[in-house]
């Protein structure tokens, strides 16, 4: 079979070349056909025609140079045109090189730079000799065509390389680690263990100077009330939480702080707890906790409608943090258990030498869920599409005396009172001479709720019980019993986003008085989630029983109470 006329090839191929490729190649239509029908006589006319030519393009070689050529005959013509053919798939194989390059930077610029990028071969080197500037022959043509070919692609690559260097400092900071709602930042993640940290903190606005000055219990005595209004950082906590050599053996450590507190000895809290999971039905515990002897101990801290701050009656009943030992788990779809064995009702502010050795507090929780889960604390933020709804029961027992209880000889912070905020172990209240050391605590509540496409209705009823009364000339003394409710109703007016609430509650303390509070608020959650929120709360409280510095409300308070709080909890 013929071959395909060589100049054409070439002109073909010169498509793709510089200029000064082009050159040397547009005299080349006419080269002879190397077929034995081609007359000698025409192949030496056409190589006398070709080589002044070649030598023209090629600035100034010297006829003399090509004489030997062009006396050469066929032979000689056709072992140029073949080096000329060499010279050429060289040329495009370089050529094909350079496109490769081009093409890999701009996938640089469009894209993350690779590693080992030829982009720098693109560019000519330092170390590279400087191009010569005396006349080509022939065979240095086809390099001068790919050195012009490199020169100009040289611009292209560093514009390509300076666009890539652009693009990837106007890339956004590379991201590591993990973040989960409530259980923080993954630290650490081994085939031994791994650790979470997260923070709880909120910052409140609190006005009281709307209450009266001064209160007077049951028993006549007169107080001054400190009226409030500040700025405070009120809680700080720092968790460190996980698993360690196997996924069943939890624990959960943190570092706590109520800043409205500063001074006194339960200010600051580094605490925690170790937990072993058996199955779903079991899980075993030991450290410190919330005794479950309320809806608001169970462990749904903060997932209330209110930051921090319970309602009244549930303030005045409920147990505190112990240490001790605990058990909870499923019995059946939809019903669980908590038990806990602890020292007593409140350890914050207690050292061991305190503690009266009886080891027999004790609280129980029983929660029934029969039309699927409830949701996490009280409202109904994850706006449940059907009707859910809970039942629970509660009951605590402790016996009490005053050196377990926290700081007893303060008015404010301990655990026993009476309903006009009297503590119970105050020297002679109940009349010259009688001296309460220990009392028993008894405690039981019945709680329900409904959850409705963001609307929800919640109540708790508490009975309290206190007797076995021992200390000097208390054999007299009957036994004491409290009753109280509280009931929050609350709707999402924006599902996940804006939340309205309004809630009250009332003690029933018998001749010692009937304590009650009411209150409405405004949840705003920005990022529609409970990570971070606004609450804002005006509440109006008669004669409570009850109060901290950490509370928005004192002991013996009346009157208006406005606090507005911004809450994180990762």
């Amino acid at each position: 079979m013929a071959e395909a006329p060589v100049g054409q090839e070439i002109t073909g191929r010169d498509r793709r070349l510089g200029p000064s490729t082009t050159t040397v190649l547009s005299g080349s239509s006419n080269l002879p056909r190397r077929e034995g029908s081609r007359s000698l006589s025409g192949a030496f006319g056409l190589t006398c025609l070709l080589l002044p030519m070649l030598a023209i393009a090629q600035g100034g070689t010297t006829p003399a140079a090509d004489a030997p050529a062009a006396t050469g005959g066929v032979s000689s013509t056709e072992q140029r045109l073949r080096r000329l053919e060499e010279h050429q798939l060289e040329l495009e194989r370089q050529l094909q090189k350079k496109d490769a390059e081009i093409q890999d930077l701009k996938k640089q610029v469009n894209g993350t730079p690779k590693q080992g990028s030829p982009a720098a071969a693109a560019q000519p080197s330092a170390s590279e000799p400087a191009p010569s500037t005396k006349p080509l022959d022939g065979q240095n043509a086809a390099a001068t065509g790919t050195a012009s070919t490199a020169a100009a692609a040289a611009p292209t690559a560093a514009a390509a390389a300076t666009a890539a260097g652009s693009a990837a400092a106007a890339a956004p900071p590379p991201q590591w680690g993990n973040y989960t709602d409530f259980l923080g930042f993954k630290v650490a993640n081994t085939s031994r263990g791994d650790m979470n940290v997260a923070i709880y903190t909120y910052v409140r606005y609190l006005n009281q100077l709307a209450t009266n000055a001064s209160y007077t219990n049951y028993f006549g005595q007169t107080s001054t009330l400190q009226r409030r209004q500040e700025a405070q950082i009120l809680k700080v906590q720092i968790k460190f939480l996980g698993w360690i050599l196997s996924p069943n053996l939890r624990y959960f450590l943190y570092a706590w702080s109520s800043n409205a507190n500063q001074g006194l000895g339960a200010q600051v809290v580094l605490a925690g707890n170790l937990n072993y999971t058996f199955n779903k039905y079991a899980t075993l515990s030991g450290g410190i906790t919330s005794l479950p002897g309320v809806r608001s101990t169970e462990g749904n801290f903060p997932f209330w409608l209110n930051v921090d701050n319970r309602m009244m009656a549930d303030e005045f009943m409920r147990p505190s943090y112990t240490s001790g030992f605990w058990l909870k788990g499923e019995i059946a779809p939809g019903l669980r258990y908590q038990a806990m064995i602890g020292n007593n009702l409140s350890t914050l502010g207690v050292s061991s030498a305190q503690l009266n050795n009886h080891l027999d507090t004790l609280a129980t929780a029983l929660v029934w869920t029969p039309l699927g889960e409830f949701g996490q604390g009280f409202g109904d933020f994850e706006d449940h599409q059907s009707v859910v709804t809970r039942l629970g029961a509660h009951y605590t027992h402790s016996k009490e005396d005053k050196q377990s209880q926290p700081n007893t000889d303060a008015f404010e912070n301990t655990q026993i009172r009476l309903a006009d905020g009297s503590v119970i172990f105050t020297p002679n209240l109940f009349g010259p001479g009688i001296n309460i050391d220990e009392v028993r605590y008894q405690m039981s509540t019945v709680d329900a709720g409904i959850k409705y496409r963001g609307m929800a209705l919640e109540g708790e009823f508490y009975w309290r019980r206190l007797d076995q009364f021992h200390g000097d000339n208390t054999a007299s003394l009957p036994n004491l019993y409290d009753r109280g409710f509280q009931l929050q109703a609350s709707m999402m007016a924006i599902p996940r986003t804006l939340q309205f609430y309004l809630a009250g509650s009332r003690v029933d303390g018998g001749k010692y008085g009937q304590p009650w509070d009411t209150r409405f608020g405004v949840n705003f959650f920005p990022w529609k989630n409970r990570v971070f929120r606004w609450n804002t709360q005006v509440m109006y409280i008669n004669r409570s029983p009850v109060g901290y510095t950490s509370l928005t409300y004192n002991v013996g308070s009346t009157g208006w109470i406005f606090n507005t709080d911004f809450e994180l909890a990762l």
